[in-house]
């Protein structure tokens, strides 16, 4: 169950603070100064906000006083990127980390984290922002995977990349139009695996930062695939070679 955080002040520092907040509630009826910073401010960090009744706010917190704002926060706790790449230490394997560029559907998070565990991969890198955040959806779809899987949550996916990039990390991005197909790399490599939203794919910015565009070939009629397919094809492409016996 996430946990929750109630009052005008509280819920707007901790958006300030960057808390892993997976929804606003407002009760309806509730206006003012602070509810139209505390909407501005869920808005430009990506946090969906909904009205909400006085019964399901009686459902939540009882009689707390609560100024009509409540915050839903995620119980997951997030790491750094660089316990990440202690996690590949530990285990003497090169890296092998999932980026997920603004996946916004819980669903689609939850199932690439599962596929993502089931491929062996050391952890995931989601953004601060835009994005899904660890939710009781995401659990839940994950099939638990979430718990058990080294999660960071950056301010800035791009930042991130040009890090891993100068700790010797080659970064293959998806795209359709890509100048490889997915199982042309030798993912045996330090690897990060970028895979892009839904629908709009890899961010610009993030595109320039891979060092390799891979796609995956289509005879049907559909134009794409889903993104938590196509991060699985990519995944397990990556685990068959990495566990492949040396020649």
């Amino acid at each position: 169950m996430a946990d929750i955080i109630f009052g005008r002040r509280p819920v707007l520092e901790a958006l300030k603070a960057g808390h892993p907040i997976e929804k606003i509630l407002i009760q309806h009826g509730t206006h003012g100064s602070g509810i139209i910073s505390i909407y501005k401010t869920a808005k430009q960090n990506g946090i969906p906000i909904a009205q909400a009744s006085k019964q399901r706010f009686l459902d939540l917190v009882k009689d707390r006083v609560t100024q009509g704002v409540i915050a839903l926060v995620g119980s997951v706790s997030y790491v750094g990127v660089e316990d990440i790449l202690e996690i590949s230490k530990r285990r003497n394997e090169p890296p092998f980390i999932l980026i997920l560029d603004e996946i916004e559907d819980p669903h689609n998070l939850g199932a690439l984290i599962r596929t993502g565990e089931c491929a062996g991969i050391h952890g995931v890198v989601i953004p601060k922002h835009h994005a899904a955040a660890i939710s009781e959806t995401v659990m839940k779809t994950s099939a638990g995977a979430a718990a058990h899987l080294a999660i960071a949550r950056v301010p800035n996916v791009v930042q991130t990349l040009e890090e891993l990039k100068r700790r010797n990390v080659w970064i293959v991005g998806t795209e359709s139009g890509g100048e490889k197909l997915y199982s042309q790399v030798d993912y045996r490599m330090p690897v990060g695996v970028v895979v892009g939203s839904e629908g709009k794919g890899i961010r610009r910015l993030v595109k320039e930062r891979c060092d390799f565009l891979v796609s995956i070939p289509l005879f049907g009629r559909t134009e794409s695939l889903n993104a938590s397919v196509a991060g699985g094809v990519i995944l397990f492409e990556a685990a068959r070679q990495r566990h492949q016996p040396a020649r």
